[in-house]
């Protein structure tokens, strides 16, 4: 499907600007080009518009005639996408355009991300500035940069810059609620320095992949239970410690410190003739591993090849490293008793890297409570100070706490009840959204966050479907209608 094809679906007018965002390379930390794109977009329309210290874009639109004297309404998304793709994908997200596909109602990418998350929000709030038929009271936009991997955007914005004292956040994923709470968090760095060693004499060096995995977003999926590839790969290679001796090259798995894990990657060294017989045993593994994982993460595969090493990590930091990770926790750690149904605090093990003469990991820690996400890295740390091992915090960002008494909450569920027969859904979601760190900033400011159906965010095959977002458009067009 081509980006003109997407134009060709409607509203056009929010499609048009989310083509625009598929042929543009926006990887966290790397939004330049369509950020100051943006800017010249909006500078031409002749709205105002300027960047901010951090990075971010901010971009005012006037009141329509006849409505200067209403609330002003902060529209608010991310720039950056979560960039990921399949192992046999040479997509470069630096310079290739997203390719997405229309399948059964659904616009999906197939080898990588799509940016449904947060494209999708920010084409529609481009559309609400282009569209002159809309009347509206004052707008603001914030589009940040920076989210997916820290919230840098957010974090830097100073207070006192927006004058809207409500604002609309267009980064959920399920049509039909509106979210009114998030999860805050931090992430814990390790870091570790080595010293290698030869390969024995006599070794054989093998590389061993474990893929398959569905992966997905490390917050809003955690409680599924999907498998880790970094946690499952570690507990192949303890369990292989036990038949062969076996020596560490390297090991890499992730790619994302907010997206599950969905390949690892190993390089051993074993006794010369025992690599050839790899194959019998991983394949008694993967089945063992498919059975545990059967309905959430079946396709899991594991697999074996000839591969070139001359060092390997010496004895005791393969220790360290291979019963750390495979003590360290992943996954949900508590579930809320104040909001039934929400995970109140988790981590994901995303990242690992580690070669002959060192490494590191990254462990994203989530939680309703901020002093559940504290206590939980601080666990993490103490583990891998057991070892020497230098763990730091950093990155925390305060929840978003949940005001049920938003009046800006209640003319959403107005419009919604209104405009499509049927009552939303009032919803927490375990995911750091934008909207705790800007509250934090902006004190009082009434807080609403809702967004089209989108399924898959942060790993290949991310889907939006088009016909939530057409409902997201005439939604967002009421909304901003009805605010006196």
């Amino acid at each position: 499907m081509t980006n003109s094809d997407i134009a060709c679906l409607q509203p056009a007018i929010v499609w048009s600007h989310f083509a625009t965002l598929c042929t543009t390379p926006r990887a966290s930390k790397a939004e330049a080009v369509l950020r100051d794109s943006l800017l010249q977009w909006a500078l031409a329309r002749g709205l105002a518009a300027a960047v901010d210290a951090t990075g971010n874009l901010i971009i005012r639109k006037a009141a329509s005639a006849g409505a200067e004297n209403r609330p002003g309404v902060v529209l608010q998304a991310h720039l950056d996408m979560v960039c990921q793709k399949n192992a046999d994908s040479e997509h470069d997200f630096s310079r290739d355009p997203i390719v997405p596909e229309l399948r059964d109602g659904w616009l999906v990418a197939d080898k990588t991300t799509l940016g449904a998350d947060n494209g999708i929000g920010v084409a529609l709030i481009l559309a609400a500035l282009e569209d002159e038929s809309l009347v509206h009271g004052p707008l603001e936009v914030l589009l940040t940069v920076d989210e997916e991997a820290g919230m840098g955007g957010a974090r830097g914005l100073e207070a006192g810059v927006l004058q809207g004292r409500l604002m609309l956040n267009l980064d959920t994923e399920e049509w039909g609620e509106f979210y009114l709470g998030c999860a805050g968090g931090l992430d814990v760095n390790v870091e570790r320095v080595g010293v290698a060693e030869p390969v024995p004499a006599g070794f054989e060096v093998v590389r061993i992949a474990l893929s398959g995995l569905r992966g997905g977003h490390s917050g809003v999926d955690i409680h599924e239970e999907r498998g880790n590839a970094i946690k499952l790969l570690v507990r192949v290679l303890r369990e292989l410690e036990g038949v062969t001796p076996l020596r560490l090259v390297d090991l890499v798995g992730g790619s994302a410190r907010n997206a599950l894990p969905r390949e690892a990657v190993a390089t051993v060294a074993v006794p010369g003739g025992r690599g050839g017989r790899l194959a019998g045993w991983l394949a008694g593994m993967e089945a063992s591993l498919r059975s545990e994982l059967r309905g959430i993460d079946e396709g899991l595969r594991l697999s074996a090849s000839v591969a070139q090493a001359t060092q390997v990590m010496a004895v005791a930091e393969q220790e360290v490293w291979l019963g750390s990770l495979h003590a360290a926790p992943h996954g949900v750690r508590r579930m809320s008793r104040q909001v039934p149904g929400v995970v109140e605090t988790s981590n994901n093990l995303g990242m690992v890297e580690l070669h002959p003469n060192g490494g590191s990991c990254n462990f994203m820690v989530r939680s309703l409570i901020g002093s559940g996400s504290l206590a939980l890295a601080d666990e993490i740390v103490s583990l891998w100070a057991l070892s020497g091992t230098n763990a730091e915090q950093s990155g925390f960002y305060p929840g978003w706490a949940p005001n049920p008494d938003s009046a800006l909450l209640k003319l959403c569920q107005s419009v919604y009840r209104r405009d499509f027969a049927a009552e939303s859904k009032v919803q927490v979601i375990h995911a750091g959204l934008e909207c705790g760190i800007i509250g934090d900033k902006y004190p009082g400011m009434d807080i609403v966050s809702f967004g089209p159906t989108i399924r898959g965010a942060h790993a290949p095959g991310e889907r939006v479907e088009i016909a939530s977002v057409e409902r997201c458009w005439r939604l967002l067009r009421a909304i901003l209608t009805e605010v006196r």
